[in-house]
């Protein structure tokens, strides 16, 4: 199978445009839809819809893209191998990851990638609900959670401690809990799912955050909203250290129970559908977020 035009097909189905895909390639308009059309009788299956308005993905090139991008990445590693050429970070990156956590650490250094890599395109969909990675066609996605989908694979980004966090507001009104047992007469403020959260103590002791069983009213999925109710009074909440270290220093926020700690084992992950090689585009997004964040968390330096 000729790689040429299933790189062609590859650029096509990023930019939804043929003449631009070929153009990127060297090939003129002709040549491209040629190659294309060329390509399509090979696998039996016509990969793009062409209309004279626009183009778009086919079900049948939906499906073979990610193998066309596996074809060519296994490709390049090969060649860079044998010292024939070196891995070029081009094309489209599909990346999803919390709404909260890229606005204060992603979104800021993001040009700096770009100046690296000028070829790259960084097609981002931030929002602290999931998006399913196979579903979605997405490359990499940043979780906070345990990595139990045995269809992705994943590397650590940094430690994802939570912590219990209320304004001093708050606690000068309520008073400040000393057990985990106290936070029943207190205002929580919950995390969208509800969930008990498990508190471990020093000596084995142990607790729970349980909206449930507290006086709870307001019940959030936006990691933002729930650290500025937090910082207006709203109550005691859970939080990510990463979210809350800048209000900590100020004094806008202060840590509940700080002898306790959240016991869920929390992990900043970034997770990536399984794949015999993976592609340069992805491992220098990988190595450049782990690099320029990971490496030395700035939350864990106060």
């Amino acid at each position: 199978m000729d790689t040429q035009s299933l790189r062609l097909f590859v650029l096509a189905a990023e930019r939804l445009n043929i003449s631009g895909a070929g153009r990127a390639l060297g090939m003129a308009p002709a040549v491209a839809s040629a190659r294309l059309a060329k390509l399509e009788h090979l696998v039996g299956a016509d990969l793009l819809h062409r209309s004279t308005r626009k183009v778009s993905l086919s079900l049948e090139g939906a499906e073979f893209l990610p193998y066309a991008r596996e074809i060519l990445a296994q490709e390049d590693a090969a060649l860079a191998v044998l010292g024939r050429g070196q891995l070029k970070v081009t094309g489209t990156l599909r990346f999803t990851a919390p709404s909260t956590f890229a606005q204060l650490y992603i979104a800021p250094i993001l040009p700096d990638f770009l100046a690296e890599h000028p070829g790259m395109t960084l097609d981002l969909r931030l929002s602290d609900s999931q998006f399913d990675l196979i579903e979605g066609s997405f490359d990499l996605a940043l979780r906070n959670a345990a990595l139990s989908d045995t269809s992705l694979k994943g590397r650590k980004l940094a430690d994802d401690t939570r912590i219990l966090c209320a304004s001093p507001d708050y606690l000068n009104k309520h008073g400040l809990p000393k057990t985990p047992a106290d936070l029943l007469e207190h205002t929580l403020v919950a995390f969208q799912d509800m969930h008990t959260r498990m508190l471990a103590g020093p000596d084995g002791t142990t607790g729970e955050f349980n909206p449930a069983k507290s006086d709870c009213h307001l019940i959030v999925d936006d990691g933002l909203s729930q650290k500025l109710a937090t910082l207006s009074g709203a109550g005691i909440s859970i939080n990510s250290r990463w979210s809350v270290h800048q209000e900590l220093s100020k004094g806008t926020l202060t840590q509940v129970l700080p002898e306790y700690t959240v016991a869920d084992q929390s992990v900043l992950w970034l997770v990536y559908p399984k794949a015999n090689v993976l592609s340069a585009k992805v491992r220098a997004f990988m190595d450049f977020l782990i690099t320029r964040i990971g490496k030395a968390p700035v939350w864990d330096k106060n």
